[in-house]
This record gives structure tokens, C-alpha cells and sequence, in this order.
């Protein structure tokens, strides 16, 4: 009799392409290869020295030991201010939930709210962990394809992907990793459906402040009195302060809600980094300069991508109005491809490992052939030379 080793769960779980692309980057780099990846969703950018000043200053005087499973108080409160003066949406601190990254906040607000055969509405395209994370809290992740020529969902879209057991909406915008925006009278129209359908609604508002040109952040939970109590507004610190690996993220949800995400943490985690917690009320009470240049050296860089991308012939790229990513649509390149192993996102991916030593990760995983994600948080001297291989492996493709 064959041993099982694993839980089915855990064997039906697909590796995240994006962390695989990352980690096969710093093995290509270990070797001593040239490589420049647009693999990472991470600004390249330092922690603001104030920030980490704090977090020193936080080790000396004492934060060592645990904290309340839900974060300080002070941190939770800074969030809720934060929430009020963004949204409009007053939240009490027991509401919000401090944990490790907003990935974790995603996965415990799944993890509160889906059942077994429950239908999590996924729009496309999506971040690569959504399905999975519906898959690994018993649910069905359900895919709802964007208006044609656009990358993101209508109103009637989302009507028809909904069913009898269709229990919560994942918003994303800015989205990762297309980059787009819902306008406020998109996301009207989008809440009026789930109002209607009494659906819950996850949304992640992790590049918030990440938005460029005319293009403005709504959040959800401020379009209607009645949608603080059926949405789950996930953000953090990650993308805007430049802080990925000091694990920092929030859920602000309704109370009971944000109860039972508490006992679950609890049961699981527990709190978050005491010291990083300190770092990140220091990022959301502080100065706001470095985030804004930071923000302002997306924008320069977004330009230049996307005029680059400009001048290749068969690739189609809609310019993006927030977060730090590109989507390419290559899927002309791959039909007239003279490359016999070149016939898909991911062929190309590895086309463009191998020709160019350039990382990109394949518009499959997003739920979206033909296209690619690059991502634009790198300096502006590897981006430059990087689109330079790109153009020049296409050109040879």
C-alpha cells in the first residue's frame, strides 16, 4: 500500500509563478549570468529612513514580546484614522485586523467567510493566489472574464457569472497585473450587482496609492452606506512605503466578521512583528514625502516602459493607470513566431530566460494567455537595458 504523503490539498496547490520566476533569477544570478527580472511585485526603492529609525528605536525600548493577536492599539487606530479620512467609512479599531502582509489578511478573510462549495467570483485578469487561496479554504474559484478589448469586469459580466452559490467578490484595483483602475461610476454599477445578489466583497486596495495621471483610487466601501457592512477592505504597507518584508498588513471589516478573523489569527499566526508593527504606524503617522516620490518615480518609469513597448511591432500594451506593472498582449509575436518551441505566454517566458536573460512572468497565471507581466519596480538602469534584450530577442523571434 503507497504511503500518502501529502494532504490533497496541499498536492492539488500550484506554486506561485511569480515567487518560481523570482527564485530561478537570483539561481541564474548565482551562477554568475547576467539577469534582469521583472519577475518581483516589489519596489526596489529602501524602507524611508524614519521608518527604520523607528524600528530601532522600537527594539530599544522593548517591543519584544507579543502583542494583542489583532495588533497594538495604537497601530489598529492610526488604520482606522486613515480609513476615515480616505473613505469616509468610520471604523472602529476592534474592526481591523493587523496581520502578517495583506496576503495573509486576504487568506483569513477567505478563510472566515467561504465554505465548502461556496463560489468565490474571481475577475480577470487576477493576482496569481486568488484561485488558490478560494481552493485552499474549501471554495470554487470562479473566473469572470473583462469587458472585450479592456482588462476589466462590467457589471453585466459579473451578473452572468453569478449563481445560487456565488458568495464573494475579489476586487482589485489598482489591479495586479494589468494595472488598471475602476472608475467610480464602474464600481458603482459593479456594487449595485452585488447589492443585489447579496455577495460579499473582498477588496484589495493594496496599490492605493499607487495611481497616475487623471486616474484616481476608489474604494468600495465608500460608494454606498450599506457596503461597509458586506466588504472586506484589505491594504497594507508593502507597496506604498517601500516595506515587503516587514509583513505588514490590515483587514477592516465588519465587526463580527473582523471578530471571527481574530480568532482565526489567533489560532494560526497570532500577531504580526511587534517591531513591525512599530515600523508601519511610524509609515502611516509620519512624514509622507518618500511615499510620494517614490510614487513620482513609478510615474517617471511607467512612462518610459510603456513608451518603449510602444515601439515594437505586434505587441499591443494598454497604458496603465495604477500599481507598478505593465500587461503586454505578445499574442500576435507568438502566432508569427519563426521559434518552434515558442507557442504560449510561458514558451515565451523561458524564449525570453534563455535569448535575453530577461524575466517576465506569463499572462497564464493571471488567467490571461498571450500576455505578459513585467514589472516596472527595478532601477531605471536595469529597466532600460532590459527592454533593450526584450526588443532585441522579439526582433530575433
Amino acid at each position: 500500500m503507497t504511503e500518502r504523503r501529502l494532504s490533497a490539498r496541499a498536492a492539488a496547490l500550484k506554486p506561485s509563478e511569480t515567487l518560481a520566476l523570482s527564485a530561478r533569477a537570483r539561481e541564474l544570478r548565482a551562477r554568475g549570468e547576467s539577469v534582469i527580472s521583472f519577475a518581483a511585485g516589489e519596489p526596489d526603492f529602501d524602507t524611508p529612513v524614519h521608518i527604520q529609525e523607528a524600528a530601532i528605536e522600537a527594539i530599544r525600548a522593548g517591543h519584544h514580546r507579543y502583542t494583542a493577536v489583532a495588533g497594538v492599539p495604537e497601530l489598529r487606530a492610526a488604520i482606522a484614522r486613515k480609513l476615515a479620512q480616505d473613505t469616509g467609512v468610520a471604523y472602529r479599531p476592534e474592526q481591523i485586523v493587523v496581520g502578517n502582509g495583506a496576503k495573509h489578511a486576504l487568506w483569513n478573510s477567505l478563510l472566515a467567510l467561504v465554505e465548502p462549495g461556496d463560489e468565490v467570483l474571481i475577475p480577470v485578469p487576477y493576482w496569481v493566489s486568488f484561485p488558490e487561496m478560494a481552493r485552499l479554504a474549501g471554495g470554487t474559484p470562479v473566473p469572470v472574464p473583462p469587458r472585450a478589448g479592456t482588462y476589466k469586469m462590467g457589471p453585466e459580466d459579473l451578473e452572468r457569472a453569478i449563481t445560487p452559490r456565488s458568495r464573494i467578490l475579489i476586487l482589485n484595483s489598482p489591479n495586479n497585473p494589468s494595472g488598471a483602475v475602476y472608475g467610480k461610476d464602474e464600481l458603482s454599477a459593479i456594487a449595485e450587482v452585488t447589492r443585489r445578489a447579496g455577495l460579499f466583497v473582498l477588496s484589495d486596495e493594496i496599490y492605493e496609492a499607487l495611481v497616475y495621471g487623471e486616474a484616481r483610487h476608489w474604494s468600495h466601501v465608500s460608494l454606498h452606506p450599506d457596503h461597509p457592512q458586506r466588504t472586506l477592505l484589505v491594504g497594507g504597507v508593502s507597496k506604498t512605503w517601500a516595506m515587503t518584508g516587514w509583513r505588514i498588513g490590515y483587514v477592516a471589516a465588519p465587526l463580527d466578521i473582523a471578530l471571527g478573523i481574530d480568532r482565526i489569527q489567533g489560532q494560526s499566526t497570532s500577531n504580526a512583528g511587534a517591531v513591525s508593527q512599530q515600523a508601519a504606524l511610524c509609515a502611516l503617522t509620519g512624514d509622507p514625502g518618500p511615499a510620494r516620490a517614490m510614487r513620482e518615480r513609478f510615474a517617471r518609469r511607467r512612462e518610459y516602459v510603456v513608451e518603449r513597448f510602444g515601439r515594437i511591432p505586434g505587441v499591443r500594451l494598454a497604458p496603465p493607470d495604477g500599481a507598478f506593472y505593465v500587461f503586454p498582449d505578445c499574442s500576435e509575436r507568438i502566432r508569427a513566431s519563426r521559434h518552434p518551441a515558442v507557442r504560449d505566454s510561458v514558451s515565451l517566458c523561458d524564449y525570453l530566460i534563455d535569448e535575453a536573460k530577461a524575466v517576465c512572468v506569463p499572462g497564464s497565471a493571471f488567467g490571461m494567455e498571450g500576455h505578459l507581466r513585467l514589472s516596472y519596480a527595478a532601477s531605471d538602469e536595469q529597466i532600460a537595458e532590459g527592454m533593450d534584450r526584450i526588443e532585441r530577442a522579439l526582433d530575433r523571434l
